[in-house]
């Protein structure tokens, strides 16, 4: 019950950065903007299923930032409404508590995609279908770095970091701290270097005869 009123009513929470520290807000876009890019983001189509999560999305923070205690709690009412029936039938959960970065595209709506309310999601991620961001049995929710793309049938689970620039691919279980400019695999995960070998094949090449 907790969690639904939660998922109905959101909240606005500190952000933090990588690092951990509580950090100030910066000046954000507006709403209109941001549907805009979500818009040119997914197809320029309003039928695209992921552009119609990220509208719900939008309005579910947009409700939660009105100033006056009535038309707030309107607009939540309004949004979880809203939200109740886009979600079914979109199989998309993305709450209002979300914290999600510029540039976040939905590549594919053909399976669901859950995302726990206290999960941070940085810059510019890419995500597939059938992707579960959540808690692991304990509290704790993951914080996701800068360009990072998770792939299909993926769960990243626990109050784990994964850094920038990380390539999860498919069908992988993610359950620790990953580092930037990593790629990870397999279930339980494997954790590689980036360009790690290939880089290490080139450096054979170049110092040959």
């Amino acid at each position: 019950m907790t969690s639904r009123l939660r998922f109905l009513h959101p909240q606005s929470n500190a952000m933090q950065d990588h690092d951990g520290a509580t950090s100030a807000r910066a000046p954000s876009a507006s709403f209109r903007e941001l549907v805009r890019k979500d818009y040119e983001r997914h197809g320029r189509t309003v039928l695209n299923a992921g552009f119609i999560s990220l509208l719900v999305y939008r309005f579910g923070r947009w409700a939660g930032s009105r100033r006056t205690r009535p038309a707030r709690r309107l607009a939540q009412k309004v949004y979880g409404a809203i939200n109740m029936v886009v979600a079914t039938l979109t199989r998309v959960w993305i709450p209002a508590e979300v914290t999600l970065g510029e540039g976040f595209h939905i590549i594919h709506v053909e399976g669901s995609i859950s995302i726990h309310p206290a999960t941070v999601i940085g810059k510019r991620c890419g995500i597939m279908h059938n992707v579960t961001i959540g808690t692991n049995m304990s509290a704790g929710a993951p914080k996701i770095g800068d360009d990072v793309f998770i792939g299909v049938n993926s769960t990243i689970l626990g109050e784990i970091r994964i850094g920038d620039r990380v390539r999860i691919g498919a069908n992988t279980a993610v359950s620790t701290d990953v580092p930037s400019d990593s790629i990870v695999f397999g279930s339980p995960a494997k954790i590689y270097p980036r360009l790690g070998p290939f880089s290490s094949e080139h450096a054979k090449t170049d110092t040959s005869p």
